[in-house]
């Protein structure tokens, strides 16, 4: 066994001089709850390896960040510049035709744009939907205004992200982020994995000021679907912006148009949910993506701010889940609901999906039994009221990871 205390002979550690918080001294001393103050030796660290928060303080606090990109008809912006942001939800929900209007908007303010089309959607089918949303031809002509990409392998991919932190693009649209993983020939499911695209792909557009707006897809299973995105759960840690769940309202459909709501899944600075109203049970929602198709052939768009009441389709009240909650035993089917408490089947089958999917539980109408609940989270705190063990499905999948 090493003696450390040959190495540490004659410092703190060693035993003719103890720890100044074990060492003896006066009965009020003995008393104190709080150490004595570190004394520091003066020296001063290497320059940059530290963030001088003097520095900041002597320039002034800077304002919480807030969003600024893809603003709704009230002014307030979706998402954040130098932030990664997601958006999710199923296909043909208008995820995509979101982004594409968010990356249109940037062009019309004269800001560059970059499109990293994982997704092989092509560049004719891309610029197409560019050009309905309102980009200048100008400007998706001009490599210094825009850039498209799809990448052929891992290299190319990494080739791409090296020029274009040079470049410095103000939104860089990432569809999908699903398919980063694969392409390095990593797990989908795996966090190390996600960790190490992100430190690769993302995060250095990011930093180099680019609002990245990754469009991602919903899993089908019913539980997975309310902790967001498909894959691990490291997706949601990377987001330093928003994340918003993209749910159609009426199909995106060519000469017809079509609308997605928008709810906040996660708001790292709380810039956008401030700006919409409280949600009843579930996400705030944060605004109504619409596109029109005019009567000249031409397509507008816009996004709509909430208004009180708004809500996804699917969404569930947080009153009718309390109901579920306090249920006993609990429930077992739709049929069980509709008649214990009288409700609609749609109104039934609705509740008892998304309670099901919150609900930790081990089989139809059993909950779980796990530890470590969470007292400060909403969810957890209801729970716990039936059964004090609960916990919510956030911290279940948090626990099981």
């Amino acid at each position: 066994m090493v003696d450390f205390a040959d190495d540490f002979t004659g410092s703190a550690f060693s035993e003719r001089s103890p720890f100044p918080g074990n060492a003896p001294g006066t009965r009020e001393q003995e008393r104190s709850p709080f150490p004595a103050p570190y004394v520091g030796n003066g020296e001063q660290p290497p320059l940059g390896l530290f963030y001088d928060v003097a520095a900041m303080f002597d320039g002034g606090l800077p304002d919480p960040p807030a969003p600024s990109l893809a603003h709704r008809s009230d002014g307030h912006a979706l998402f954040y510049d130098g932030q990664t942001n997601m958006v999710f939800g199923d296909p043909e929900s208008g995820k995509t035709w979101l982004c594409l209007a968010a990356g249109v908007e940037a062009l019309n303010h004269g800001r560059r744009v970059l499109v990293l089309d994982m997704d092989h959607n092509g560049p004719e089918a891309t610029i197409d939907r560019l050009t309905m949303l309102g980009a200048p031809v100008s400007a998706l002509m001009d490599l210094d205004r825009f850039r498209y990409v799809e990448p052929d392998d891992a290299s190319h991919l990494v080739a791409v992200i090296a020029a274009v932190v040079e470049w410095r693009p103000a939104v860089a649209i990432v569809d999908s982020v699903g398919e980063l993983l694969p392409i390095f020939g990593y797990s989908s499911n795996s966090p190390d994995d996600f960790t190490a695209v992100n430190t690769r792909v993302l995060k250095p557009l990011a930093k180099a000021g680019a609002a990245v707006v990754g469009i991602d897809h919903l899993a089908k299973n019913t539980e997975s679907r309310a902790s967001g995105p498909t894959g691990t759960a490291a997706k949601r840690r990377a987001v330093g912006g928003v994340s918003i769940r993209v749910s159609c309202k009426d199909p995106f459909t060519p000469g017809r148009g079509g609308r997605a709501a928008l709810t906040v899944h996660k708001d790292r600075h709380g810039g956008l949910r401030r700006w919409c109203p409280a949600p009843d049970g579930g996400e705030a929602y944060a605004g109504t993506f619409i596109l029109t198709a005019e009567d000249d052939g031409s397509t507008s768009w816009h996004i709509a701010a909430p208004e009180l009441g708004d809500r996804a389709p699917g969404a569930v009240a947080r009153a009718d889940l309390d109901a579920l909650d306090r249920l006993d035993p609990p429930p077992s089917s739709v049929r069980d609901v509709k008649t214990r408490l009288n409700w609609r089947s749609d109104r039934a089958a609705e509740a008892l999906r998304e309670w099901r999917s919150r609900v930790p539980h081990t089989g139809v109408g059993e909950r779980g039994t796990l530890t470590e609940p969470a007292p400060e989270c909403p969810d957890c705190t209801r729970l716990q009221r039936i059964n004090s063990a609960a916990i919510c499905w956030r911290h279940q999948d948090q626990k099981a990871s």
